[in-house]
């Protein structure tokens, strides 16, 4: 088998949308009702494939397979979609794909599939050995027409896809040579592997098999379980709470927490692993399942403190399960004062498939309130709209799978976490349940359509757990543009996003911060106890000039990372910030990471790069050397800070 070579990513490429293919898709009638019972607290164990029954209807764009139709059908309609979707990065069509507890394909016949732009796949079962896939679930490399040499085939932009719960029994009969051996998800920012189980061949992190640079750029597997993982021209991967046989390479920021058999950090930077024993507060995401009865459920996990491995290989799974009548189903043409009066009533949302203008904020004030997206959901701020804010009372509240976009009109933020009522703006105690756990969930400013926002997210409550998000100003779109570089300079005046997180929180802990390209601060520190692992950052690639770029202070642009200067405690492992001033290409930075300079606040393994223009002078504060375009993709390298 080819080895994919070693080495650095060069910059994300700005690509225009190729032309959509449209394919006739003929919707996937659903019918039935769920079963209405109580929630239970459960052990959540492997179970029997349930018997046959009816699918609750979750509207055309949620497919679902059973293990009795014949595999060229699943394969016909997977394919119909994704060929749908392979260059649909703007586009407005989210897909669920759902697999029956059963087993698809067979040596002789694989299931082999492919994953486009907003497309879910996921198996239904309890367990993730419910579902079984003999052949491949993958994603390739994307063909580009204007890239700067042909063929440019990249993973750089394979964004928003997902796939979950089930097991992949590596089956490349019928592919060529080069695929045979290895089930392929190269993708990058948004693409989250969960709860999978690849048996009987490798998993390569990128796409070494089609023509191209074959780049990629990030992403984030968790509660999973493989042999060999070959990680190839990954620049930056979190593997949380897995287990694996074997890592094959690093490029620049490769980090693992509670990951049985995780490769050494003890030669870095030579070899570059950051590696956790454990996860100091892991919840997985809440996902659908079909139990012994028939009857479709969420099942919402509990959180695990210390925790080392996936919880379904040693039944550490607990949570609730919640029957679907608990949820309020809802479709993309609701107004969204519909889905604000059902969580007014006490009901949690499931978001099927599609994109929901929110002209008002959907306002969390339930305790333990769920709200879960299917197919990438996606929220659109309309009117300057807050879409999502979590009242300060409720506690044990999950978002996952949710996307939501900055609208036309200027939004204060697009999700906020309200602080804690009653307990004075900072509690004095720490919690190992968070008050609210955010997975996968990402927001977007432009892209699909202008999009302005002050801040993006805005964390107030304490005790918050982050799994994976990211936080993007988008740096390539179909607006339009067209003055400056790549259109930055319109970029830059039309699609403002000041600021990308904030957290004023208390024991806020994130597994999986990606932050990018926001015009000031990309991501701010004030809370105390902060708890980070793994940080990526693309600092902006469109300011229009240094004055642009300068701070009122005279300081020379803004950090990447910022921990407020009155912070006692603080802790990031494994942190990047990159700089690509394709706009300007004289501009500089004068530090990746600003940091208080006191004991508490300690920064291990965090570096910068140049990906081809602009420089940082320091890597932390003044620590750390140059980076800068007589070296690109040459990083520079902070052990630890303050160092011991």
């Amino acid at each position: 088998m080819p080895r994919p070579p070693r080495g650095r990513t060069p910059l994300r490429t700005v690509v225009s949308v190729l032309a959509l293919v449209v394919v006739a898709l003929v919707p996937l009638q659903l019918g039935g009702a769920a079963v209405a019972e109580a929630p239970t607290s459960t052990t959540f164990a492997k179970k029997h494939p349930p018997a046959p029954a009816p699918a609750p209807d979750l509207g055309s764009r949620v497919v679902v397979f059973d293990p009795s139709m014949p595999v060229a059908d699943i394969e016909a309609r997977a394919e119909s979609i994704w060929t749908q979707q392979v260059d649909a990065e703007m586009s407005s069509e989210r897909w669920s794909l759902l697999f029956k507890p059963g087993t698809y394909g067979t040596d002789a016949d694989p299931l082999q599939i492919k994953v486009g732009y907003y497309t879910e796949v996921a198996g239904l079962g309890a367990s993730p050995s419910d579902v079984v896939i003999n052949g491949k679930v993958e994603v390739y490399n994307r063909c580009l027409t204007d890239g700067p040499t042909q063929p440019y085939c990249v993973a750089l932009n394979n964004f928003w896809r997902s796939m979950s719960n089930l097991t992949i029994n590596v089956n490349g009969t019928g592919q060529d040579g080069c695929r045979g051996s290895a089930n392929f998800w190269a993708a990058s920012q948004a693409s989250a592997l969960r709860r999978v189980d690849i048996r009987n061949g490798n998993l390569s992190l990128m796409d070494y098999c089609t023509d191209g640079p074959q780049y990629a750029s990030g992403g984030f597997l968790a509660n999973s379980r493989a042999g060999t993982i070959i990680n190839g021209s990954q620049q930056q991967w979190l593997t949380r709470n897995s287990e694996v046989a074997s890592w094959s390479n690093g490029v620049w920021n490769q980090v693992f927490a509670g990951t049985i058999g995780a490769p050494s950090e003890a030669n870095f930077p030579t070899e570059t692993y950051t590696t956790l024993d454990t996860t100091e507060v892991s919840r997985e995401k809440p996902f659908l399942f079909i139990d012994g009865s028939g009857a479709w459920r969420v099942h919402v996990p509990d959180a695990r403190t210390a925790s080392r491995g996936p919880d379904w290989t040693v039944g550490a799974d607990t949570g609730r399960d919640l029957p679907l009548s608990a949820f309020h189903v809802a479709r993309p043409d609701e107004p969204a004062r519909v889905l604000a009066a059902a969580l007014a009533r006490g009901k949690h949302l499931l978001l099927t498939p599609g994109v929901y203008d929110v002209d008002r904020s959907l306002v969390i004030r339930r305790s333990d309130t769920v709200v879960l997206g299917m197919g990438q959901a996606t929220l659109t701020a309309v009117g300057g709209s807050t879409p999502i804010v979590v009242d300060g009372k409720a506690s044990g509240v999950v978002i996952a799978g949710v996307t939501i976009d900055a609208g036309t009109g200027l939004s204060r933020s697009l999700m906020h976490l309200e602080a804690q009522r009653g307990h004075g703006h900072h509690r004095g105690h720490g919690s190992s349940t968070p008050t609210t756990t955010l997975n996968d969930v990402y927001f977007r400013v432009g892209g699909p359509h202008i999009g302005r926002t002050q801040t993006a997210l805005v964390i107030d409550a304490d005790d918050v757990l982050i799994d994976h998000i990211w936080v993007w100003r988008a740096d390539h779109g179909v607006e339009g543009f067209t003055a400056g570089a790549s259109g930055d300079t319109d970029r830059w005046r039309t699609n403002t996003g000041r600021v990308g997180v904030v957290v004023n929180g208390d024991r806020v802990r994130a597994t999986g911060l990606f932050v990018e390209h926001f015009q000031t601060y990309n991501t701010v520190w004030n809370g105390e106890d902060g708890h980070v692992v793994l940080y990526q950052n693309e600092l902006p690639y469109d300011p229009p000039s240094q004055a642009d770029w300068t701070q009122p202070d005279g300081t020379l642009g803004w950090p990447g990372y910022k921990v407020g200067d009155r912070v006692l405690r603080h802790q990031l492992y494994g942190g990047g910030v990159y700089v690509f001033n394709r706009n300007d290409p004289t501009i500089t930075t004068e530090s990746g990471f600003e940091v208080p300079d006191r004991i508490g606040v300690r920064l291990h393994h965090v570096m910068t790069v140049n990906l081809d223009a602009g420089s940082i002078e320091h890597v932390v504060n003044d620590t750390g050397a140059r980076v800068d375009s007589s070296a690109p993709g040459q990083p520079s390298f902070v052990v630890d800070y303050p160092a011991p």
